[in-house]
């Protein structure tokens, strides 16, 4: 199984950017401990971080043509604001969690909009960085119903 984990903007920052939300784990220590557990799972995973849209939308796209069997996307700011995701996970039709770190649901008025959420199966908030490892765990529970079925 491959899985991408995609991020998006300021969170190669973290441990260092409102601690408060975001916790004081780095972003290196969150892709070692991903890909420590996707080793332990026995599945691939390509993490990529980018502050620019369109880098994010091409891996998507690069998802897709890689054989990947699911994303896991942070797509920080992006989520409130970008339609070009939402409609390059709606063209890959990839099974997609979308994971963020702090609870987006209890933050400001703007951050309550989410235009990725309708092409994902599944949304994690407010569950730290773990939310990552849960989110693998959803891609390999919907990958082993698909199988049985």
């Amino acid at each position: 199984m491959k899985i991408y984990i995609l991020n998006g903007p300021n969170l190669n920052m973290l441990g260092i950017r409102e601690p408060a939300h975001y916790g004081n784990e780095t972003y290196q220590a969150l892709i070692d401990r991903i890909e420590s557990y996707g080793k332990e799972k026995g599945i691939v995973t390509v993490c990529r971080q980018s502050n620019h849209e369109g880098d994010l939308v091409d891996w998507i796209q690069e998802a897709y043509f890689e054989g990947a069997d699911g994303i896991v996307i942070n797509p920080g700011a992006y989520t409130h604001t970008s339609v070009a995701l939402l409609d390059a996970v709606k063209s890959v039709s990839l099974p997609t969690v979308e994971v963020h770190i702090s609870k987006v649901e209890e933050r400001e008025d703007f951050r309550q909009i989410s235009y990725l959420r309708a092409a994902c199966f599944k949304t994690i908030t407010g569950h730290g960085t773990s939310g990552y490892l849960e989110a693998i765990d959803a891609l390999m529970a919907l990958r082993a119903e698909a199988q049985t079925t």
